[in-house]
């Protein structure tokens, strides 16, 4: 089974959101199914065949989600990541003030959905395939 040092390894090669396609195809060739990844401090749990799961720890301090969400902001400050022109953290601050609580990623359905703090679906993207 992976292990969070191979994903560490793939996750280091991603310097924006241009690079997120690639990634989820490194992670589909360790056995990763599927991911969430939580907003607050980033900490994502990985899951495999047979249930098999894994957490990884907060990346950095706690932020705050906010508590009314804004798809169509949120939607603006994804696309800008997506075209490379923000990094990480400035997505999930994005993220976080746009009230996204988490992410999930299903490399089988190759889809990435963004959540707000009720669980109510805010974007369902299509990840794109090489």
């Amino acid at each position: 089974m992976f292990q969070l040092t191979q994903i560490k390894e793939a996750h280091v090669k991603v310097k924006s959101g241009a690079g997120f396609p690639a990634y989820v195809q490194d992670l589909i060739q360790l056995g990763v199914h599927g991911y969430d990844t939580f907003v607050t401090d980033g900490h994502t749990l990985f899951t495999g065949a047979d249930n098999y799961s894994i957490q990884s720890e907060p990346k950095y301090a706690p932020l705050d989600i906010a508590g009314i969400s804004d798809a169509e902001k949120f939607k603006d400050y994804l696309q800008m990541h997506q075209q490379g022109q923000t990094d990480y953290p400035a997505f999930c601050n994005h993220a976080a003030e746009t009230g996204v609580e988490k992410w999930t990623v299903d490399v089988n359905a190759m889809t990435c959905t963004y959540y707000d703090r009720s669980n109510n679906k805010m974007l369902e993207e299509k990840i794109p395939t090489f």
